[in-house]
């Protein structure tokens, strides 16, 4: 037996013997302690307190905004559903502006409450303000352009760029770094959501006098049969993240529509309409 091998030993058994001494000698009964209900109560008045100052302290700080730049992430964060985003996404979609607080909740639905905690921070273009009418479309807008006019921005220079309000030096050369980090450059408009940055204000500017025409369709992957491998293929999606996505769709056998990724564990919110660019879904499972 070596030297170390005995101390072990030898150790053991003094935290043995210890531990029976402290049985044997030391008096481990307890006493009653005596409640101070006095005490008890301005205690929890304390706690109550300082409870509701970190729930000031976490209130959400608004700034003015105007709401038909609302995405997913910002619809989140104001407290919107998913439906009440979606069914603004699609009004945008169709080039339609909004134009006063009414129209707003009737495009949306929210309720009137949440209604009343945003209406006192939108904030409409004059152009918008000015309209008569309620609903503005591309027609009415004196800030669109048609689209056989739009330059390509996958074709466009730093000075073209430039010419947009809110872009200087800086930003035209992000964006072209960006486009040249692909082989085929943006696929889509919703890709400069990922530009560091760009405003919604500013991305919407470039909207209205720039488009895309890809080289080439982009190869979509179908979500209820997409691979591990597929998916990490795709601009956003991590290997955690295709592991969440793989497990919700065992939970749910199958998803129903791309939206429902916004239930998945970690999902990027935010990059939901970037990462909707390279899947589809051709099965979907009956109801």
């Amino acid at each position: 037996m070596t030297k170390q091998e005995r101390n072990g030993i030898f150790l053991l058994a003094f935290i043995i013997i210890a531990i029976q001494f402290g049985y044997y000698f030391l008096d481990f009964s307890s006493e009653p302690v005596p409640f101070n209900k006095r005490d008890y109560e301005l205690y929890s008045r304390e706690i109550d307190s300082l409870r509701q100052i970190e729930i000031e302290l976490r209130k959400k700080k608004l700034y003015p905004f105007n709401p038909n730049y609302i995405d997913d992430f910002k619809g989140c964060f104001l407290g919107m559903s998913n439906e009440e985003i979606d069914r603004l996404l699609a009004f945008r979609k169709e080039d339609q502006w909004i134009s006063s607080v009414e129209q707003f909740q009737q495009v949306t639905k929210i309720s009137d409450s949440l209604l009343g905690n945003l209406a006192p921070y939108f904030k409409f273009p004059d152009w918008i303000t000015n309209q008569k009418g309620s609903t503005i479309n591309t027609n009415s807008n004196p800030y669109l352009i048609k689209k056989e006019e739009k330059i390509d921005l996958n074709k466009a220079t730093a000075e073209q760029l430039q010419s947009i309000k809110g872009i200087g030096k800086v930003l035209s050369e992000r964006i072209i770094k960006y486009r040249n980090r692909f082989p085929d450059g943006f696929m889509d408009l919703v890709e400069l959501n990922d530009v560091y940055g760009l405003s919604s204000e500013v991305i919407e500017s470039i909207r209205r006098k720039f488009t895309v025409t890809p080289s080439q369709s982009i190869e979509k992957v179908d979500l209820n049969k997409a691979t591990l491998t597929q998916l990490v293929k795709i601009r956003h999606i991590s290997y955690d993240l295709a592991f969440s996505i793989l497990e919700e769709r065992a939970l749910r056998d199958g998803f129903n529509t791309l939206d429902e990724l916004k239930k998945v564990r970690g999902f990027p919110i935010n990059k939901l309409e970037i990462i909707k660019l390279y899947l589809s879904l051709e099965n979907i499972k009956a109801e």
